[in-house]
């Protein structure tokens, strides 16, 4: 990855009365200005308790989302906020719980059938599992809690691909904060085949792994590394907090592991595409754009973001959390399908 010196750097107003506060964007390369377009605006949401899982629902113009960890007995809830207006800026609807405690709940995605697939990491009583939901019903089945028998860490993304198939990442963050017992399997990624039943391991040399996503045409899977932040609060710098990519093989196996962006300051997490084969990924200061060769074209400033979604009737807005507010940004670029990479 190439180092560049900002282009651009431009301040925003989160309404018409507030006082300007810090750059809502910086450009490094002029392609960024097409991610971004003539419209661009960042704006505040609603202020609330929203840290990880977005998924936008075309159907219900909502976003459900995890909510970060309760301290001492640790407790998430699943969230429902419904969306105003069809066109930016949107308006705070009811918000909702959906389940609270969650089993730990993590990321989410949406199937090909509307359904909320969940990362459940798990308790130090309760297995971890990915599981599905029905959103008209809320009622949830298991999809898989085990690989060869031996129970999971701590899911924490997932996402479907277009042959149905399963993919998640299992790192071990819920034995080291405490909320589930020792690990009895590495940190591995998986690809789970609902119609065969079998989970396979295609990727185990990560530290941490973490945000998952497919390029558009899913020929390349890229997996975030978090190994630098080992426990809340801690950064070690010499550890990975970087973008690895995957040529995926006859749809089922990773090939050509190779490194595809060194992300700083922070470590990436939450990661997605545009139609474009542009990549987003959170970092410790906002959401950082990647071309799909690898150099920084810009970032959208969220300090503190976790996690974001592409969303709206033209999935041009990226939905942001920040533990304490969800933000959204008006953009040009277009998300892929949430189906795919929710």
């Amino acid at each position: 990855m190439r180092v560049f010196a900002p282009l651009e750097r431009r301040s925003f107003m989160t309404d018409e009365r507030a006082k300007p506060e810090a750059d809502s964007y910086t450009c490094f390369q002029a392609e960024f200005r097409k991610v971004l377009g003539k419209n661009f605006q960042r704006r505040v949401l609603i202020e609330t308790n929203a840290h990880e899982g977005p998924v936008y629902v075309a159907a219900e113009h909502a976003l459900y989302f995890t909510t970060v960890p309760e301290p001492g007995p640790k407790n998430i809830a699943i969230m429902r906020l419904a969306l105003k207006g069809d066109g930016f800026p949107f308006e705070a609807g009811r918000l909702e719980v959906v389940r609270q405690p969650s089993n730990m709940a993590n990321g989410m995605c949406l199937d090909r059938k509307g359904r909320l697939l969940i990362c459940e990491q798990g308790t130090l009583d309760e297995r971890a599992q990915i599981s599905r939901m029905d959103l008209a019903t809320r009622a949830l089945e298991t999809i898989v809690d085990a690989w060869r028998g031996l129970p999971l860490n701590s899911p924490n993304d997932v996402v479907e691909k277009s042959d149905g198939t399963v993919w998640f990442t299992d790192p071990n963050y819920g034995e080291l904060q405490g909320f589930k017992p020792a690990a009895k399997i590495g940190a591995y990624v998986y690809r789970h085949d609902p119609a065969s039943g079998e989970t396979a391991v295609v990727a185990d040399s990560f530290d941490k792994p973490n945000g998952l996503a497919f390029s558009p045409d899913e020929s390349v899977l890229y997996i975030t590394d978090t190994g630098a932040n080992q426990a809340p609060g801690t950064y070690f710098v010499n550890l990975p907090h970087h973008i690895r990519a995957f040529d995926v093989h006859k749809g089922r196996h990773l090939r050509g592991d190779r490194l595809f962006a060194t992300v700083s300051p922070g470590c990436p997490d939450g990661i997605k595409l545009d139609t474009k084969g542009r990549v987003y990924t959170s970092s410790a200061t906002g959401v950082q754009v990647f071309s799909p060769e690898g150099d920084l074209l810009g970032e959208i400033v969220a300090p503190g973001v976790a996690n974001f979604t592409f969303g709206g009737p033209d999935n041009d807005v990226l939905l942001i959390l920040g533990d304490t507010q969800i933000w959204q940004a008006k953009v040009k670029a277009k998300g892929v399908s949430t189906s795919r990479n929710a």
